[in-house]
């Protein structure tokens, strides 16, 4: 507990944690209202006004969030993880007598709940601008208070918290083995495309890598509509995919940092 509480500590004061609410939380706010402002005046503004009709937006906007916010969780757990072999504080945490596969695992833990946090407020801010992007489309509220979709957001926000931890743990795998912030972000970015590359020749086994199967956490099919290439798992399977490489990634991170040489 005490190193959790000082990793969470730690992370906090990090300009990598704002910033990466802040790219998310603007980026979605810029295409809510931007939906509502101008979906009306475009051939395809039907389909765009999806995005900020309600009850549907709840599940749109999600999916969004899932979108950008893994690829945003990925750099950030590359960042954190990476930061602890070039700043030194992985090597003083031994130093002071700590287990090196817990220590990285709290730090982890730390992350997770950070990435938690992030997600309900950027979630927040999402519904707040779809309001504001409904009322300059001038399309109908009341499906706000829909009780059937309110009661399924806890269930796909858990999801989704845990797909994007996921997706961070992969990121923080990448950069243990780099042992390199920088390394760690370049590698993991470039996996993240890569997979959305060979979902052009290998569709069937795409959709079990890892960030796929995260985005299908909460809808097995493409949220930006247009008949995408992979055909998603269903929630259910995609839920133990996850948990499957969750699990993968911080064994191999644990089992690396307990074999590394830390000198210097």
């Amino acid at each position: 507990m005490r190193l959790f509480i000082a990793g969470l500590r730690k992370l906090v004061r990090r300009p990598a944690t704002l910033v990466s609410l802040g790219l998310l939380a603007g980026l979605l706010s810029l295409i809510l209202v931007a939906v509502g402002a101008t979906a009306r005046s475009r051939p395809n503004g039907a389909e765009a006004l999806l995005l900020v009709t309600f009850p549907g937006a709840y599940v749109l906007i999600l999916s969004f969030i899932l979108g950008l916010g893994g690829l945003i969780s990925l750099v950030y757990g590359a960042a954190v993880a990476g930061s602890e072999w070039s700043w030194g504080t992985l090597k003083n945490a031994v130093a002071r007598g700590e287990s090196r596969s817990g220590y990285v695992l709290l730090t982890f833990a730390s992350v997770a709940l950070l990435i938690g946090i992030g997600l309900l407020v950027a979630f927040g801010i999402g519904i707040l601008m779809g309001l504001v992007g409904a009322t300059l489309a001038g399309v109908s509220t009341n499906g706000v208070t829909d009780s059937a979709s309110l009661g399924a957001l806890p269930d796909k926000l858990g999801r989704s918290w845990f797909a994007m931890v996921e997706e961070a743990a992969f990121g923080f795998a990448v950069a243990t083995l780099a042992r390199s912030q920088l390394a760690g972000v370049g590698a993991g970015i470039g996996l993240y495309f890569g997979e959305q590359f060979a979902s052009l020749f290998l569709p069937d086994i795409v959709k079990y890598l890892p960030f796929n199967a995260a985005m299908a956490v909460v809808v097995n099919t493409n949220p930006g509509g247009g008949g995408g290439i992979v055909q998603r798992l269903d929630p259910g399977t995609a839920l133990v995919a996850v948990t499957a490489w969750l699990v993968a990634s911080l064994v191999v991170a644990a089992a690396f940092t307990e074999r590394a040489e830390i000198a210097g």
